[in-house]
């Protein structure tokens, strides 16, 4: 493997020192409301932090204490770690306000939560290491693509690998990475967790929209990972990991794609919430040249934005159903077929439709002023852009996988 840190460069990440972690009279007086109400009293900061989380292609270290300050990551950890092991609609609540601030740092911030349900997912040996070891909860990517090499030997396996779309990995203490043994039949893709001292981060994340989750290529070279630190992902998929019969509660028994879904889509129905109110605020103050009055006067203008308002609730009430759906699966007592979550995943991509059409809806009416890198509308059209190119918001993909589905064919995809 070359040396690409040479050429590349490595991250300026911030690994956490810890030590900050609440005590247990403070989570004991977190109530999902509570926490939705902290949230959303972070708006402000976090509005006002998000061009500079831009520029640093991070999120920006007094908005990530905040962050830590404010019990979220707590959100998944189960209570027998002295989590809060709220529910699935307690988290959109909760991330909501964040992606109505700043998409980017509310999109790292929900993924970082759901990370923390994912390693609730390992087997108590696992669990007991992390979560009952120093960390009562980790700041953790989720680095799937592409899988590393695999190789098992005594005690655990060699991993080698680089990742790509690594959220969370700039401020991270633990990573989760996949892997697959050379040759397996049938092949499996394994998923690993390690420390985050263990790894490289290769300052890589330049893009043009989303900036600021720093999903930097992640690196690790024959790195020894312990046999109890290690999980099939198909079982996670299905929804009966270790962590699903270690803990009761029914959320550990979701299945992850749509789930992931969910936690991606949560931060794009929030962006595009706010653009809609930016919008409205908007249109009392600009005046088109060579008209008189206000846009808002305008009946082409008051259309545009009631179609604009009109898709992203819908995006809202499609997510919503979905995390019903999502439980609905998760209190079954049986394993989630492939039908139950392309149906889901085709659902869940369709909340990601709603909220570019709203956004983009807003922006070819908003003139030119809305692209001025100062404006927050330009940054929302360019942040859901990037998002939406998320693999489980692939429209094509997800459409045709319903479409066999509907008709008895088998999908023609792993990522189901």
């Amino acid at each position: 493997m070359a040396d690409d840190a040479q050429t590349i460069g490595l991250a300026d990440r911030r690994i956490p020192a810890g030590g900050d972690w609440l005590s247990a009279e403070a989570l004991a007086a977190i109530t999902p409301a509570e926490l939705t109400a902290r949230t959303t009293a972070l708006k402000p900061m976090l509005a006002e932090a998000a061009q500079a989380a831009e520029a640093l292609r991070r999120p920006v270290d007094s908005v990530w204490q905040a962050l830590r300050d404010s019990g979220v990551f707590y959100h998944f950890v189960p209570k027998a770690y002295g989590g809060l092991e709220f529910s699935l609609d307690d988290f959109i609540d909760a991330m909501l306000p964040l992606g109505e601030a700043c998409a980017s740092t509310g999109w790292v911030t929900s993924f970082c939560v759901e990370h923390n349900w994912m390693l609730a997912q390992f087997g108590k040996a696992a669990q007991d290491e992390i979560f009952g070891g120093g960390w009562p909860y980790v700041i953790a990517p989720g680095a799937t693509m592409p899988p590393g090499r695999a190789e098992p030997g005594p005690g655990g396996y060699r991993l080698t690998g680089r990742w790509r779309w690594g959220p969370g990995v700039m401020h991270a203490d633990w990573i989760l990475a996949t892997g697959m043994i050379p040759g397996e039949k049938p092949p499996r893709m394994l998923f690993f967790a390690f420390p985050a001292s263990e790894a490289r981060v290769l300052d890589t994340w330049r893009m043009d929209g989303m900036a600021a989750p720093g999903s930097n290529d992640i690196e690790a070279r024959d790195l020894f990972v312990p046999e109890h630190r290690v999980i099939d992902m198909g079982l996670m998929r299905e929804g009966r990991a270790p962590g699903a019969q270690l803990h009761a509660n029914p959320i550990y028994r979701m299945p992850m794609l749509p789930f992931l879904g969910i936690t991606a889509a949560i931060p794009a129905v929030g962006l595009a919430r706010a653009s809609v109110a930016q919008f409205r605020e908007r249109l009392d103050i600009r005046v088109v040249h060579g008209t008189s009055g206000t846009q808002g006067e305008k009946p082409a203008a008051q259309i545009r934005l009631a179609r604009a308002d009109m898709a992203a609730r819908t995006a809202e009430i499609l997510l919503r159903d979905a995390a019903r759906g999502v439980m609905d699966l998760a209190r079954l007592g049986r394993p989630s077929t492939v039908d139950e979550r392309i149906s889901l995943r085709l659902q869940i991509a369709s909340v990601m439709a709603h909220c570019k059409d709203a956004i983009a809806t807003i922006c070819e009416g908003a003139g030119s002023s809305a692209h001025a890198l100062d404006n927050p509308l330009q940054r929302a059209l360019r942040d859901v852009n990037v998002m939406a190119t998320h693999i489980v918001y692939d429209m094509d993909t997800a459409l045709e996988l319903r479409g066999r589905s509907m008709v008895g064919l088998p999908p023609n995809t792993a990522l189901t």
